[in-house]
C-alpha cells in the first residue's frame, strides 16, 4: 500500500480562512514535488470545500473535487477557492467529512484526509443556531465509517482550544490519525507533507500490528488497550521498525498528543455524546504552536502515540470485536 497515496483536503473556505488558503494556493506545487520525492510511485488529490448552511451562508454549503492526478487540475481548485462569508461560528464540517468519505478512494492506496479548520461543527456547542447538522450529518459516525475504510484523518486546527480541540483530537484518533495545531499558515505545507510522509510509512507497519493482535487472540488470554498498545511498541522497538514522525522543529519531539478527554471521547459514537461529555479540569498538556512555530519530519523510532494510533487503526477495519477482551 505504500506505492499509492490518496490524499483529500477538507478546507474551511469562510472569511477567516484567507491566509490558509493563500497558502495552499502558493504550495501546492511544493507539496506534490516533496511527497512525489518519497519513494511513492503514484499520488492522487482531492478537495471539499465547504462554508456554511443557508441562511448563515448562501454562496455553498460545499464544493466538492475528486481525485486527480494531474497537479494543474489541482491548481484551478485552489485559484477559484476564496475565504468568505460563514455567519456564525460553527461551520459545515459535517457535510465535508460526509462528501470525503464518498470520493473515489483506491483499496491498495494509503487514504489521508487533511481537514484545516478553525472552527466546530453544528452541534457541538449549546446554543448552536443549528442543533445539528441540517442535512443530518453527523461527524462522529462519518468518521467511525472513515476509520473502517483505512481513512487517516488529520485534523489541523487553526488556533483552537478546549472543547473544540478536544473534538478534532477525538476524531482524528478514532481513525489512527492525529491532530496537529497550527497557527501561522506559512507552515501548512510543512504540516501536510509531513502528515502524509507519516501516515505512508506506518501504513507499511500495519501487518506486524495485526500479527500482534492474531497472537492475542490465539492466546486468549483478557488484556486491555494499554497493555496491548505496550505490546505493539515493544515489538517495534525490538525489530528496530522506525517510521516518519512529523516534529515540532528545534524541539525534536512529536507533533502528535492527546489529551485524557479527547482519548475518552473518541470512544463515543455521535457528535450528542460528546458535546455533553464531561469536561476535564486539568486536561494533558500539549504542544501547541506559540511553543515552536515550526515543523518538520524525520525518521525516527516508533514513539508509545504511533503504536496506539495504529492499534486504533487495526480495530477499526477489523471485523472481529473480540481484539480486547
Amino acid at each position: 500500500m505504500g506505492e499509492k497515496l490518496d490524499l483529500a483536503f477538507a478546507m474551511d473556505c469562510t472569511g477567516s480562512m484567507g491566509s490558509y488558503i493563500a497558502s495552499a494556493k502558493e504550495n501546492i506545487e511544493a507539496i506534490v514535488q516533496k511527497i512525489s520525492t518519497s519513494g511513492i510511485s503514484s499520488i492522487r488529490f482531492g478537495l471539499v470545500e465547504y462554508r456554511d448552511h443557508p441562511p448563515q451562508d448562501n454562496s455553498f454549503v460545499t464544493r466538492k473535487h475528486d481525485f486527480t492526478s494531474d497537479v494543474s487540475t489541482i491548481k484551478s481548485w485552489l485559484t477559484t477557492c476564496s475565504a468568505e462569508g460563514g455567519g456564525d461560528t460553527p461551520e459545515a464540517v459535517a457535510d465535508a467529512l460526509y462528501d470525503i468519505l464518498n470520493m473515489s478512494w483506491r483499496s491498495d492506496a494509503t487514504k489521508v484526509c487533511v481537514l484545516i479548520s478553525d472552527a466546530p461543527p453544528h452541534g457541538l456547542e449549546h446554543g448552536d443556531n443549528f442543533p445539528q447538522c441540517p442535512a443530518k450529518h453527523d461527524p462522529v459516525s462519518i468518521t467511525s465509517e472513515m476509520a473502517k475504510r483505512g481513512i487517516a484523518l488529520y485534523s489541523v486546527g487553526c488556533g483552537l482550544s478546549g472543547n473544540v480541540m478536544d473534538f478534532f483530537m477525538a476524531l482524528a484518533f478514532k481513525t489512527g490519525g492525529q491532530y496537529v495545531p497550527l497557527n501561522n499558515a506559512e507552515h501548512l505545507a510543512e504540516v501536510v507533507i509531513g502528515s502524509a510522509q507519516e501516515e505512508v510509512s506506518l501504513e507499511k507497519l500495519m501487518a506486524d500490528v495485526e500479527e500482534e493482535i492474531q497472537k492475542n487472540l490465539a492466546a486468549n488470554t483478557p488484556i486491555d488497550e494499554e497493555e496491548l498498545t505496550r505490546k505493539i511498541h515493544e515489538k517495534m522497538k525490538t525489530k528496530g521498525a522506525r517510521a516518519k514522525q512529523l516534529q515540532v522543529k528545534k524541539q525534536h519531539k512529536q507533533v502528535g498528543d492527546i489529551t485524557r478527554r479527547a482519548k475518552q471521547m473518541s470512544k463515543l459514537q455521535t457528535i450528542a455524546e460528546m458535546r455533553d461529555y464531561p469536561a476535564e479540569s486539568s486536561p494533558l498538556p500539549i504542544s501547541n504552536e506559540t511553543e515552536a512555530t515550526t515543523y518538520h519530519t524525520d525518521a525516527g523510532e516508533i514513539t508509545h502515540f504511533q503504536a496506539a494510533r495504529m492499534l486504533t487503526k487495526a480495530k477499526a477495519r477489523s471485523d472481529d470485536s473480540c481484539i480486547l477482551q
